[in-house]
């Protein structure tokens, strides 16, 4: 499985978040609904905070009641951007992350199949084989769609070396 790992500095996430079910397949309708409330203030601000790399709106989720492994239950979920603001206007909600590795896992394919199918081979296989184990479940990902249905994702998941 292809992957690289990137050490980051203490960040934070700034943006809007919901609690929604867990979904793996197919669009979550809570997070659409998310997504569709951002209000133009909202992307405005989120665009003058966005100082941090990778310079894209992501997708955030953290929090589940069955840690990932079951299609049931809620998560937190924040759509929004990385930056070293420590406040945030609009209405956004921020949450500080502290320095990590970060192992980062590219899919390219059909919207949202091949980034689920990622997810997915990240929590079913990968980490069984990995010398890397989850440090914490706060993930991120973000997508550049294309107007054919396919879009290229990344998926970044915080980890620290097996001891």
């Amino acid at each position: 499985m292809e992957y690289r790992i990137c050490e980051m500095p203490a960040f934070r996430f700034a943006g809007v978040m919901a609690r929604v079910p867990l979904t793996f397949e197919g669009e979550s309708p809570a997070i659409a609904a998310l997504a569709a409330g951002i209000t133009p203030e909202q992307r405005a601000e989120m665009h003058r905070l966005q100082d941090v790399g990778p310079r894209e709106v992501v997708n955030v989720s953290w929090d589940s009641d069955t840690d990932f492994m079951e299609e049931s239950g809620t998560l937190w979920h924040l759509i929004g951007v990385l930056t070293t603001a420590h406040e945030a206007g609009a209405g956004l909600d921020v949450v500080a992350v502290p320095a990590r590795t970060w192992a980062v896992f590219p899919s390219d394919g059909s919207f949202p199949a091949a980034m689920q199918e990622t997810t997915a081979a990240i929590y079913g296989t990968w980490l069984a084989e990995a010398p890397y184990e989850l440090d914490g479940f706060r993930m991120f990902s973000f997508s550049r769609q294309r107007a054919d249905g396919t879009a290229y994702s990344e998926v970044w998941v915080p980890v620290r070396r097996r001891v």
